[in-house]
């Protein structure tokens, strides 16, 4: 064989081997990106599982408090206002979690939703035969641990958007996030004033 073509052959084996090693480190991050994707759509989607589960236990919970608390309207139609505003069925388009404008928007629903059914339990106290009426009770109970289960689904979906838009921020894979079309994610945020104590205990 000769030299040159001992030469080209070797020019060709390197150049094979750096092509192939650039699509394996390329499909590689790609692949990496869309696993990370996933898991954030996945927590996203826990998160409205627990919002749906609020949202249908309301009704229920207003009603009861109805009841035996009729003459207060103001905190009934507040509720019903921010529930109206929330929408009868949570599901939103996952796409929500790519615009920090729109997620924004769509928390501090959820928030004012929050806020109106802490007013309503702290309407609640005023009335002892309610407190001890076992409906009421249980829907407080079911209420209480849908909040903390929202509370939990929230902090994971923060853990993997973190995770998912430090990966995509590094160097190179920022490269290949762009050509990919992968964007950051928005994040759940604190509530208004949530650094202060709350002031109803469930």
């Amino acid at each position: 064989m000769k030299k040159s073509t001992r030469t080209t052959l070797i020019i060709i084996a390197v150049i094979v081997v750096c092509v192939f090693g650039i699509y394996k480190f390329y499909t590689g991050k790609y692949n990496t990106m869309v696993s990370l994707d996933e898991e954030v759509n996945g927590r996203w989607a826990q998160v409205e599982n627990q919002y749906q589960r609020r949202m249908d236990l309301i009704p229920n919970l207003v009603s009861t408090v109805k009841g035996y608390a009729e003459h207060e309207e103001q905190v009934f139609t507040e509720i019903a206002e921010a529930r109206s505003k929330a929408g009868g069925v949570v599901s939103i388009d996952s796409s929500i979690i790519d615009d920090e404008e729109k997620f924004a928007q769509y928390q501090q629903v959820q928030d004012s939703l929050s806020s109106s059914l802490q007013r309503l339990l702290a309407v609640t106290e005023n009335y002892p035969a309610l407190q001890a009426n076992e409906n009421f009770l249980a829907l407080q109970d079911q209420l209480e641990g849908t909040e903390n289960r929202i509370a939990t689904e929230r902090k994971n979906f923060n853990d993997s958007a973190r995770k998912y838009n430090t990966f995509i921020r590094q160097f190179p894979n920022s490269i290949i996030a762009n050509a990919g079309g992968f964007t950051p994610k928005a994040y759940f945020t604190a509530a208004s004033g949530a650094a202060q104590a709350p002031v109803v205990q469930f």
